[in-house]
């Protein structure tokens, strides 16, 4: 939005922010996606449009827009905080934006816990094709990708 009698402007700074996920250990900072001149208020809501407060210890908007979710021990998990969708706002005299839904994470595999990833068993006769399978735990597959076969430290090239 540009209106030239306020020389005043509300823009988008990235507005490809979709998804943020995070480790429980270390929190995250996810800034609002909006700017303009003159500066602008900034807000955060979750996506059913209920303005955002501050928890103490737990989540926070600081001044310049930024939203903060602290790190956090697993017991202290809470779906409204910590897996839920939100969106910022920017204001000014220029109007008002909304910014698109950013889904923001604590991610199950950042929770420390365990697992193994491992190449399901196959049987095939000499000269024969065998296909393999990585398995991978259903609790961190959306975060695992593969990217290399290797077998006794040397990559497999199809």
């Amino acid at each position: 939005v540009f209106s030239e009698e306020l020389h005043a402007s509300l823009y988008f700074v990235n507005a490809s922010l979709q998804e943020v996920v995070f480790a429980s250990t270390t929190g995250t900072l996810v800034p609002c996606p909006a700017a303009g001149i003159p500066p602008v208020t900034l807000r955060w809501y979750l996506a059913t449009g209920e303005e955002i407060y501050d928890v103490p210890g737990i989540r926070h908007v600081h001044p310049n827009g930024t939203l903060q979710i602290f790190p956090f021990p697993p017991s202290s998990f809470n779906n409204l905080i910590h897996d839920n969708t939100y969106y910022c706002t920017a204001e000014n005299p220029s109007g008002k934006i909304r910014s698109q839904d950013v889904h923001i994470k604590a991610g199950e595999c950042f929770l420390r816990e365990p697992y193994t990833v491992r190449v399901e068993d196959q049987k095939a006769m000499r000269g024969n094709v065998a296909v393999f399978k990585c398995i991978i735990p259903s609790s961190v597959e959306a975060y695992i990708t593969v990217v290399s076969w290797e077998k006794d430290t040397v990559s497999l090239v199809s």
